[in-house]
């Protein structure tokens, strides 16, 4: 199924470029302009110069930087083609947890092929940064990063052994996670593990937009005429990716939270005696901001599907009463799409109590996300936001469970942590 390669990975001439840590970045759609300042401060070649470039002409800008660094070799071609072993060591509820996965090309599929699944919707306007970038770079800076089923741990195994020793790249980033990288150039390493995912789906688990974007380019370059040949011949037939066994007991995925502003003449009284509320959801007064994070927990943990609404200067835990009224919604959607959190929250509050239709939601008008409760509470408190929704995380068997449905949940509905890194190898394909 799945269609996996070596490639030349592009990376740092630390020689040149300076110390690896300060060429590395979060992903960019994460990072602020303060951010981005600092890395470049610290060190004026870090990757966020071309992964988020800013400017006049910011994609003309980042093709013309990234020709100069290659040029200068603060980039440069490995030699060899492999397959690249990334490992993220972090604390997580303060249990030490490591997530181990390999780093390649995937032959790009359509998602109605069934071979690559999606979870989440896209939005198009960062599909269109994402295309005008890859159009004057020709590079994948960051990797898709997707999971494969292997419960015998078999394939796993492999990618272990392979990695056995010293990493060839290894760094702590600002929040503490050590990252490890391990170059695999071995022919038949390479061999064992890509024949491991010739009868494997993959589960894209975040860069749902690089995907696109890939597949989109890669169509766009044969229509242009500026690569032609057989599907697979071409580079840009491929995408880089970093994948992981969802067996991984490392996978930690966060709740993405709700924060609903800019709404007329938005009453809270309105809400809580809201005829689609009051017959769904069972609601309690919470009186502190500890007692609903504990309350939300303990639903959590007994599978019930609940929300903590904040008004600014109360707490309300909203439950289910019966998860059946979803699938009486949506008769043709799959139980796990029915069940999900971000589903209820969305189909039976956000559109039929507030009036925010899925349109709304997806150009951001009255409804924004954040995985940082401080700042869901912090916007209603101070008078930003009219109220927001604490969430709890999408469990990694709904993800699955979803795709493999052939369906995708609402945008934003997770957040794995913690991110890849940007900068210890790219993908360089014209």
């Amino acid at each position: 199924m799945a269609v996996i390669v070596p490639f030349k990975g592009l990376r740092y001439n630390t020689d040149k470029a300076g110390e690896i840590s300060t060429l590395v970045c979060p992903p960019y759609d994460i990072i602020s302009e303060e951010e981005r300042q600092n890395y470049l401060e610290v060190n004026p070649h870090n990757i966020i110069r071309l992964e988020l470039p800013k400017g006049d002409d910011p994609y003309k800008t980042a093709g013309n930087t990234l020709n100069e660094w290659l040029r200068d070799e603060i980039l440069k071609k490995d030699e060899k083609e492999g397959i690249y072993v990334y490992e993220m060591s972090f604390l997580s509820s303060g249990e030490r947890r490591n997530v181990k996965g390999i780093i390649c090309l995937v032959g790009l599929e359509e998602l109605s092929r069934g071979i690559i699944l999606p979870h989440e919707e896209t939005l198009s306007k960062a599909k269109t940064d994402r295309f005008n970038l890859m159009s004057h770079t020709y590079c994948n800076f960051s990797q898709v990063y997707s999971l494969y089923i292997d419960k015998d741990n078999s394939t796993f195994s492999i990618i272990d052994n392979a990695s056995s020793g010293e990493p060839d790249i290894k760094l702590t980033d600002g929040e503490g996670v050590e990252h490890r990288l391990w170059c695999i150039y071995d022919v038949d390493e390479i061999a064992k593990i890509s024949a491991k995912f010739e009868d494997k789906k993959l589960y894209i688990a975040d860069g749902h937009h690089r995907y696109e974007t890939a597949l989109a380019f890669s169509k766009h370059l044969r229509e242009q005429g500026i690569v032609s040949g057989d599907k697979g011949e071409a580079p840009s037939d491929y995408v880089c990716m970093m994948l992981v066994n969802m067996e991984n007991d490392g996978l930690v995925v966060w709740p993405t939270h709700r924060i609903v502003r800019d709404l007329d003449n938005f009453n809270i009284d309105d809400v809580l005696n809201n005829e689609e509320i009051l017959r769904n959801f069972d609601i309690v007064e919470v009186a502190t901001l500890e007692q609903a994070r504990e309350m939300l927990e303990d639903k959590y943990n007994k599978e019930y599907k609940s929300y903590v609404l904040y008004t600014g200067s109360n707490y309300y835990l909203l439950t289910l009463r019966d998860k059946s009224v979803m699938k009486a919604l949506f008769p043709d959607a799959s139980d796990a799409y029915c069940e999900l959190d971000v589903s209820i929250l969305h189909s039976l509050i956000l559109e039929r109590a507030f009036g925010i239709d899925k349109e709304n939601m997806a150009n951001q008008i009255n409804l924004t996300y954040t995985r940082s409760e401080d700042e869901a509470i912090a916007e209603v408190r101070e008078g930003r936001a009219n109220c927001s929704f604490l969430l709890n995380p999408t469990r990694v068997s709904e993800i699955s469970d979803v795709a493999a449905a052939g369906e995708k949940m609402p945008q934003k509905s997770t957040y794995f942590y913690p991110k890849l890194i940007t900068g210890l190898v790219m993908n360089k394909f014209l």
